[in-house]
């Protein structure tokens, strides 16, 4: 392999000649062989967009030279663009203030630039960092990739799933079923009224998160260090998140409160904390649609879900309810992210927080598996649930607890001595009702029609 030396203030630092990374990216990578885990790449695209807004700021500001400025935004584009993936290798247990990943940005696109204009000399620090600190742009970064990935791939999964569970819902609006609470036998519903509930969990959810979203919004970009917004020049921080709107495509603000901004990740916390709301919605989902599913003859077997692949390596013919396993794995993953996002942000001292790398990661990480972990649901799962109607009907007609619509012609405690007796004997509740003498053959089918208990 052949190398260049690069320097920083510190000394030499030997550097990969393929690569456009400096002498601060070596050093982490050398000094922070842990795990595999990278900075996530929605942090390395909202970080490119935030050099080409903090470049085309200060050029507005008159602070950065015009072909400078330019060359900058020419190379934060490129990697907006996907053109060098390679290039940030950072892992995420690093400095907590994710001051490694901000100069493995400035670096790179300094080089970048540098290569595409040699007659320029384009420095990390001096041009791309320009009115910035470490400890304003990565919690910028990491506010606008987690808005963004909501945004561009949460949203529009659970969207689809809303709208797969409306049409499922309006194909069984005649169906009726027994209902059941405590995993026993209830009173009746229809079944688009089962589904309904379903659709509320999740529209619930939609709104939470959405809610939850406007403090995210609020950027620390001009803060620099401490908050005070040392070498940062005023408006700066209104101008650079006008850019970030702009390129993003999503209304930014810039934080009044940079002390605050820097310090506290209140806001990734409530975020996160809507995300776990939609994990819980979708664990008791799964479950149920996997409780329903269950048999082929030895269970609930109210409906059939797809069948995708082999259950099992040693039971020919088994198929399992795989897609509610997936969910269900990636909601429990989201409840730990959730427990980690909370730690973190508890933690830091004095004027900055310190875990900001492995909140990201844990944000994105969630909201990434919930997008996926939707679309694979709703695609491979609940597009292709059908209701067993015999079954429901068999269930419902054996269902005791259609006694209820007798309390107020015979009262609570008659009624429940007719569902202790059809127990007792395995009759029908019919039969019970008549053998006790509390109303006539006629008197109860007038009585028990499941259509008007729902």
């Amino acid at each position: 392999m052949e190398y260049r030396i690069e320097h920083d203030t510190m000394g030499e630092v030997k550097v990969p000649a393929e690569h456009f990374w400096g002498a601060q990216t070596e050093r982490s990578l050398e000094n922070f062989r842990i795990g595999t885990e990278t900075i996530p790449r929605e942090v390395i695209r909202a970080f490119a967009m935030l050099k080409s807004a903090a470049a085309s700021s200060n050029m507005q500001l008159g602070k950065l030279g015009t072909a400078e400025g330019k060359a900058i935004e020419e190379a934060c584009l490129a990697v907006l663009n996907g053109e060098y993936p390679d290039e940030f290798p950072l892992k995420v247990w690093q400095t907590g203030s994710g001051t490694q990943s901000n100069m493995n940005m400035n670096e790179v696109i300094a080089h970048i630039a540098a290569a595409n204009h040699p007659e320029l000399k384009i420095h990390p620090n001096d041009h791309v960092n320009m009115s910035q600190s470490s400890n304003d742009t990565f919690p910028t970064a990491m506010n606008v990739a987690a808005v963004t990935a909501i945004t561009e791939t949460l949203l529009p999964a659970l969207d689809k799933l809303t709208e797969t569970l409306k049409k499922l819902e309006a194909e069984n609006a005649e169906v009726i079923k027994i209902g059941r609470t405590h995993l026993q036998d209830a009173v009746p519903l229809r079944f688009s009224q089962e589904i309904h509930g379903w659709t509320g969990m999740l529209e619930t959810a939609r709104e939470m998160i959405v809610s939850s979203l406007t403090p995210l919004k609020r950027l620390a970009i001009g803060g620099t260090a401490v908050g005070t917004g040392l070498n940062c020049p005023p408006d700066f921080d209104r101008i650079c998140t006008g850019y970030i709107s702009k390129l993003s495509g999503i209304e930014f603000t810039a934080s009044d409160n940079k002390y605050h901004a820097l310090t506290s990740k209140d806001a990734y916390v409530f975020t996160h904390g809507a995300l776990k709301a939609l994990a819980a919605n979708l664990m008791k989902m799964a479950n149920d649609i996997r409780w329903l599913a269950s048999g082929p003859r030895c269970g609930i077997g109210e409906i059939s879900i797809p069948e995708n692949e082999p259950g099992s390596s040693i039971m020919p013919g088994k198929v399992n309810p795989t897609q509610c396993e997936a969910i269900t794995m990636v909601a429990v993953q989201v409840m730990g992210n959730d427990a980690a996002v909370g730690i973190g942000a508890s933690q830091g001292n004095f004027e900055l927080n310190v875990f900001m790398p492995v909140l990201a990661y844990n944000m994105l990480q969630s909201i990434r598996l919930l997008a996926d972990g939707m679309i694979s649901f709703e695609k491979h799962c609940v597009s292709g649930i059908k209701a067993n109607t015999e079954r429901m009907k068999e269930n419902l007609d054996r269902s005791l607890m259609l006694v209820t619509c007798l309390s107020p012609s015979i009262g609570y405690e008659n009624a429940a001595k007719c569902a202790h007796t059809a127990f007792e004997d395995g009759s029908t509740l019919k039969e019970a009702v008549l053998k006790l003498g509390f109303m006539s053959s006629e008197d109860y089918d007038k009585a028990v029609r499941p259509e008007k208990m729902c």
